[in-house]
């Protein structure tokens, strides 16, 4: 029996000759951005991977919430439990994911994710192709001074389209 494979994408780098490009983040560094109970580690944001994709390390406080059912237009979102137990919605039901769990998130399909248990939470974020999601969450706290067509607009130009 034969599997399909597709096949690689055509060659991006071209060059005779290899570069000497890559470059390392440590776990123990300080986050990009903080509030009071949430830290965002950009680890390779839009502009690092020339667009291909955005990944982003999420700890969440003890009982600090997230965002409700929504969907992206734009992007597919892709989580990774790290440790803790995050609430992750599918589109149909919230449920318990523990360190390892995965929750992949195509274009135009709901999902939600937030931390509720009385201990910290940390998740890795993936979204493809890069958007300039650290745009997205230092602007979170702006919401609170925005009127609501304001706050409407902040969200379609972030790709954010909350469920009802």
């Amino acid at each position: 029996m034969s599997l399909f494979v597709p096949p690689y994408p055509p060659p991006r780098y071209t060059k005779d000759e290899p570069e000497i490009s890559a470059w390392l983040k440590r776990g123990d560094e300080q986050p990009n951005y903080q509030t009071l109970a949430t830290k965002y580690h950009y680890l390779a944001n839009q502009q690092d991977t020339n667009g291909d994709y955005g990944l982003y390390r999420v700890d969440i406080g003890p009982a600090d919430g997230g965002p409700p059912a929504h969907y992206h237009r734009a992007m597919s979102e892709a989580f990774f439990v790290l440790s803790g137990t995050m609430k992750l919605y599918d589109g149909k039901d919230w449920v318990d994911g523990h360190q390892g769990d995965f929750l992949y998130v195509p274009p135009g399909e709901v999902h939600g994710f937030r931390n509720e248990a009385d201990a910290p939470a940390s998740v890795l974020m993936l979204f493809a192709p890069g958007a300039p999601r650290e745009t997205y969450f230092e602007g979170l706290a702006a919401l609170a001074d925005m009127t609501d067509d304001e706050r409407r607009e902040w969200f379609i130009r972030h790709d954010n389209y909350w469920m009802q």
